[in-house]
C-alpha cells in the first residue's frame, strides 16, 4: 500500500501493541514488515500469508477506526475503490485490509502519463461527489468553525512557533474572511479532504483511494484543488487549467453546473485556504512530532498561495508579505 520502510527491529519486538496486533490477526502469518503511513499516528504493516499479502492497521487513540470503517462502507457503496476490510477489532483499533500494493500516484506520475492518470482520478472524484448524498450520508459538516480553525494552524504553528513571526492582525483577518467567504458560498458535496497523489494508488482498473476517514460534507472545489495543486507534485498551469475544466464539465453533466469564471475563483481561494492549512500542519509535524520529511514541501505549498493572492487586489498585500518576508526564510530552512 505504500513504500516499504524497514524490517523488524528489536524495538518492534518489544512493542506490546504490535505483538497484540500480530496475535489478533485471523490469518496465517508467514512474515510481516512495517510500511510507510500517513501524517497520523496510525501504523501499517504488510502481512504475508501463504496466499498473498494484506495490510494490518494499528489505530491507537485518538484515532477512530470505527469512522474509517463507516466511511469505507459509504464510499464503496458509491463505487469508489477503497480497500476491502477483512477483519476489525474496533475496541482495540486493529484492522485487516486489502493490500493495494506500493505504487502511489506520486511514485508513477510522469509528464507522459499524467493526462490519463488525472482523468481517471477525476472520474473517481466525480463519483464521490455525485453518488453520495450530502444530506443523507451523515458525514460531519465542513463549515466556518473548522475552516477558521484550520487557517489558525498556519498562524500559530507555521508563523509563530516555527518562524517566530507575527503577521499583522488586520492583514491576517482580511485574508481569513476572504478565504472563508469563498469556501462557504460553494455547493456542498462529499469531500475526501486529502485527495492527492500520496493517497491515490495506481491500480489496473483505476485509482484506489486511501486515507478517507476524515471525509466531510463541504465545498465542491476542495478535493479537486487538493489533487490538481498537490502539495507534493506540481504541474504547468496550462495542464492544471485543462484538468480543472474537465472536472467542471463532468460535474455539469451530472447536474451540478457552475460557470467557468466562478469555478476558477472558488478553486483558487479554496486552494489558498488548504495550502495555508497544510503549511501549518507540516510545521506542526516537525515541532510536535519530530517528523521533518514534510518541511521540504512547504515552499511549493506557499508558492501556490502567493500566485493566487498576487492575482487578487484584496490579497496582494498578503502575497507580498509571503514572497518578501516568509518564503526566503522557508527556502533557507527546507
Amino acid at each position: 500500500m505504500a513504500r516499504i520502510l524497514s524490517r523488524r527491529t528489536s524495538a518492534d519486538r518489544e512493542d506490546a501493541r504490535l505483538q497484540a496486533l500480530l496475535s489478533w490477526l485471523p490469518v496465517e502469518v508467514v512474515g510481516w514488515r512495517p510500511i510507510a503511513g500517513d501524517a497520523s499516528r496510525r501504523r501499517y504493516f504488510r502481512i504475508r500469508t501463504p496466499t498473498g499479502s494484506l495490510i494490518a492497521m494499528d489505530a491507537p487513540p485518538p484515532e477512530q477506526p470505527r469512522r474509517f470503517v463507516q466511511v469505507a462502507e459509504l464510499l464503496a457503496a458509491g463505487g469508489i475503490r477503497v480497500p476491502q476490510i477483512h477483519a476489525a477489532d474496533l475496541a482495540r483499533g486493529f484492522l485487516l485490509l486489502e493490500d493495494f500494493g506500493d505504487q502511489t500516484y506520486l511514485s508513477v506520475l510522469t509528464p507522459a502519463n499524467a493526462d490519463s492518470l488525472y482523468r481517471a482520478a477525476l472520474e473517481t472524484l466525480v463519483a464521490l461527489q455525485t453518488r453520495i448524498d450530502p444530506a443523507a450520508c451523515r458525514l460531519p459538516p465542513y463549515f466556518e468553525t473548522l475552516l477558521r480553525r484550520e487557517l489558525e494552524l498556519f498562524r500559530e504553528w507555521f508563523l509563530e512557533r516555527w518562524l517566530g513571526e507575527s503577521v499583522a492582525g488586520e492583514l491576517w483577518g482580511r485574508v481569513v474572511e476572504i478565504l472563508l467567504a469563498g469556501a462557504l458560498e460553494q455547493p456542498r458535496v462529499c469531500v475526501h479532504r486529502d485527495y492527492h497523489s500520496r493517497n491515490l494508488m495506481y491500480l489496473p482498473a483505476g485509482p484506489g483511494v486511501l486515507d478517507f476517514q476524515d471525509a466531510v460534507v463541504g465545498p465542491v472545489t476542495y478535493d479537486s484543488v487538493s489533487l490538481l495543486r498537490d502539495c507534493y507534485v506540481s504541474w504547468p498551469e496550462d495542464r492544471v487549467d485543462r484538468w480543472r475544466e474537465l472536472h467542471r464539465r463532468a460535474l455539469a453533466r451530472c447536474g451540478l453546473a457552475i460557470a467557468p469564471e466562478q469555478w476558477r475563483e472558488w478553486f483558487d481561494l479554496m486552494g489558498a485556504q488548504r495550502h495555508l492549512k497544510a503549511a501549518g500542519i507540516f510545521a506542526r509535524l516537525w515541532l510536535r512530532d519530530g517528523r521533518s520529511g514534510y518541511l521540504r514541501d512547504i515552499p511549493r505549498t506557499l508558492r501556490y498561495v502567493v500566485a493566487v493572492c498576487a492575482a487578487r487586489p484584496p490579497l496582494r498585500d498578503f502575497a507580498d508579505y509571503l514572497s518578501r518576508r516568509i518564503l526566503p526564510r522557508v527556502e533557507a530552512r527546507s
